[in-house]
């Protein structure tokens, strides 16, 4: 197992005797800007374009509380935190100029980087040797936004938050309707050095909404963005660093080119996306058996892939009707009973999601290519919380739990990735 895993397990005595005291002075912006000698075009919401791209990462809602106020986005993150950034290619999109741009959440807008010409794009960091057609996504990640809060744990957040944003890019993608091509084999250090990110960003995964254009081939793009801040204040982490540096260079991928089906109505499915929320706790109501085998069927259809890792889905049963409770996973139970208290517990005791909710998922696996497999389980996290909302219940992110405590109840030596639950 990777060391980063091990080093950054939580346990009953790690929670209490390492309490996570914040500085308050310290705490990062979640905004990157850019300078306005960049090109800005404001998102027009009667635009099809426009509206395809806001549904994969815009401001939904206000928060307010006594400090001061947050907004939320269409994707989700661990603590609100936000650690990733959206950037993108765009080709031959009407209404739109070839270019490479950064996604400006706060100004909902998108950045002109650096204009493209049709000889020339970042396809060929990304694997293409054809000139892409639509969109070619990147997904960063800005660190200390997350270990600020988090600490050395906070990879995995940075990690399962940019699995959120290809699950939003996947879910927008069927409104058009296109199929979405996840990759994580990208030159990652090129293109990092090209955006001038230094050690505060780095290039996590992409994906592309994209046909190519069998005619027209591609030389690669070379650039040199200045630095912007994204964060604001800043605390290096040797640990995080690391890790990165030792799990950016993917082996053995393998590829999965069965495309996903899933049965949603499009006009539906736009309301879900828009007013996706995290559910904070749940009041003990039951699910229906119909209900269960939709989100089921929804969790196990394949995703497009260059780097396509196995991750194992259990389920704890908590209330579902017509169903025996217990531990279930692949279309057959582990184990009988009533593991709501336990399902509570080893997710650091919050009983109000985990215990209370209908279903307590959590994803593991014995995959090698760390960055490729968490991503994967936030994504198929994003699909759980699509499908739980399109069907009227509840969905929330479980990032924390007592590693060991859940291998020991699920009876396997898998990492475990994610946890999540879903209610009334």
């Amino acid at each position: 197992m990777f060391w980063y895993h091990e080093l950054t397990k939580h346990s009953y005595l790690s929670i209490r005797q390492n309490p996570n005291l914040l500085s308050w002075e310290d705490q990062p912006g979640v905004y990157k800007q850019y300078d306005r000698s960049f090109e800005r075009f404001p998102l027009d919401m009667q635009e099809e374009e426009d509206r395809f791209l806001f549904h994969i990462s815009g401001l939904t809602a206000k928060k307010s509380y006594a400090g001061g106020e947050y907004y939320l986005r269409i994707n989700p993150s661990a603590g609100a935190l936000y650690p990733n950034e959206l950037y993108m290619q765009i080709r031959g999109v009407k209404g739109k100029k070839d270019g490479i741009y950064h996604f400006s959440v706060a100004e909902s807008a998108l950045v002109l980087l650096y204009p493209i010409s049709k000889e020339e794009g970042i396809e060929p960091y990304l694997g293409y040797t054809r000139a892409m057609k639509g969109y070619l996504f990147l997904v960063s990640a800005i660190y200390w936004r997350s270990s600020w809060k988090y600490k050395q744990r906070a990879f995995r957040y940075c990690l399962l938050d940019a699995g959120h944003v290809l699950g939003c890019i996947e879910a927008s993608a069927l409104l058009k309707p296109h199929a979405t091509q996840m990759y994580y084999v990208l030159e990652r250090e090129t293109l990092n050095r090209m955006f001038g990110f230094g050690n505060r960003e780095w290039f996590l995964s992409g994906a592309a909404v994209a046909v190519p254009m069998k005619e027209q081939s591609v030389q690669a793009v070379s650039f040199s963005l200045p630095y912007a801040e994204g964060s604001g204040s800043f605390e290096q982490s040797n640990v995080i660093e690391e890790a990165y540096e030792e799990t950016r260079l993917l082996q053995g991928c393998r590829r999965m080119v069965r495309a996903p089906r899933f049965a949603y109505r499009t006009d539906k499915l736009r309301e879900t996306i828009f007013h996706r929320r995290s559910q904070r706790d749940f009041d003990a109501e039951a699910m229906t058996k119909g209900q269960f085998g939709y989100i089921m069927e929804t969790l196990s259809q394949p995703v497009l892939s260059d780097c396509n890792e196995d991750i194992s889905v259990y389920v704890v049963i908590n209330r579902v009707l017509d169903m025996p409770l217990g531990l279930y996973r692949d279309g057959s139970y582990l184990k009988y009973g009533d593991f709501s208290q336990k399902a509570g517990y080893l997710c650091l005791e919050q009983y109000g999601l985990a215990a209370q909710g209908a279903l307590t998922f959590f994803l593991t696996s014995n995959g090698k290519n760390y960055q490729a497999l968490y991503q994967k389980a936030g994504l198929i996290g994003h699909r759980l919380y699509i499908a739980a909302l399109y069907l009227g219940l509840g969905c929330s992110g479980i990032g924390a739990y007592y590693d060991d405590e859940v291998n020991t109840f699920l009876e396997n030596d898998e990492m475990v990735l994610y946890a999540l639950a879903v209610g009334r």
